[in-house]
């Protein structure tokens, strides 16, 4: 199923944007082919992973938007190009973070790990990566390379942060906001910043779209943590309860251990560490830590799309409302 199936949006733009999308995945597989059979194998398995493909709908998107039509003519290759490279970037991600979570699966099949082991899904991801920064390169834009080596940078800096914390109860907003928007925004907020960039949208524009990915990208983070807290493995199609389990700390429960008092406080830490997934959600949700998370989630939505209010009024505008508004009920 298309995102544009789960989303409003203008009928023609989204057929222009598919026959984009189908063009970024055709690069996307090309640019992984091998002349070796095993490596073959594992590029089409992980191209499961692609799902709804946010970060290149958004390149394409905010590409778009700093025009005064949707004329989907106005992109380019090397939008097309950075589309597939950010989400190259993207599944190289989610494969380390399969190893590191010990997750069996996603999108409702076996992850790599579980299929063939930790030491092939980090090499898959490694080649990920490295074809994503070849390919990047064949541009010829050193400024897209360096912008986009950088964000990858930050990426790993927020898992080696969060990775630094497991287990540790006194993480506090702050840090966690930290992390989140590293491992996750930092890169839906290049997304749009470069695609604008490439439109030749100035820099108060390019900045506007970056700051509406960082806020949508951290609201995705915050609902995703909720997912795997409250979901269950049939409906997300992925290991749930994986963030408990591995010790990493979300908002609810940094809410809960930092706001309760000493009792409280001792009572959540002792489900914690006894892995007490069904009497911990009770309790978040029952002391409404769940729905102040919620609310945190919705209030950046809010503030994403104040950050592109005052893009031209086009359809592709108007669709980067709506994915925002999308990512509360993640219909995505």
């Amino acid at each position: 199923m298309s995102i544009f199936d789960l989303v409003d949006i203008d009928s023609h733009l989204a057929a222009a944007l598919g026959t984009e999308l189908d063009d970024v995945s055709q690069i996307f597989e090309r640019q992984l082919a091998s002349e070796f059979s095993a490596v073959n194998t594992l590029s089409v398995h992980v191209a499961r992973y692609r799902g709804k493909m946010l970060r290149p709908i958004l390149v394409l998107l905010s590409g778009l938007a700093v025009h005064r039509n949707s004329d989907t003519s106005l992109l380019t290759e090397a939008h097309r190009v950075i589309a597939a490279v950010t989400e190259m970037i993207h599944m190289a991600t989610l494969v380390h973070d399969d190893v590191l979570d010990e997750s069996r699966i996603r999108r409702g099949g076996a992850t790599v790990n579980a299929l063939h082991g930790n030491d092939m899904a980090v090499m898959l991801g490694d080649y990920l990566i490295s074809n994503a920064f070849h390919l990047c390169s064949t541009l010829g834009m050193p400024s897209v390379n360096r912008r986009l080596g950088e964000i990858t940078n930050t990426l790993c800096e927020g898992e080696i942060v969060q990775l630094h914390h497991r287990e540790d109860l006194d993480v506090g907003e702050d840090l966690y906001f930290s992390i989140v928007t590293n491992k996750t925004a930092s890169l839906i907020g290049a997304c749009c910043e470069i695609g604008a960039g490439v439109s030749g949208g100035d820099p108060d524009v390019c900045e506007s779209l970056r700051c509406y990915g960082r806020d949508l990208g951290i609201a995705f983070q915050i609902t995703d943590d909720l997912l795997d807290l409250m979901g269950s493995q049939e409906e997300l199609g992925k290991s749930v309860g994986r963030d408990l389990d591995m010790g990493k700390l979300t908002l609810p429960l940094i809410r809960a251990l930092d706001q309760s008092d000493e009792s409280d406080r001792r009572a959540i830490a002792a489900l914690v560490k006894d892995r007490c997934h069904a009497q911990l959600r009770e309790r978040l949700l029952a002391d409404g830590w769940f729905d102040s998370a919620q609310q945190t989630a919705i209030d950046l939505v809010a503030s994403a799309r104040r950050c592109i209010g005052d893009l031209p009024d086009t359809p592709a505008a108007t669709t980067l409302h709506r994915l925002a508004d999308g990512v509360i009920d993640r219909r995505f």
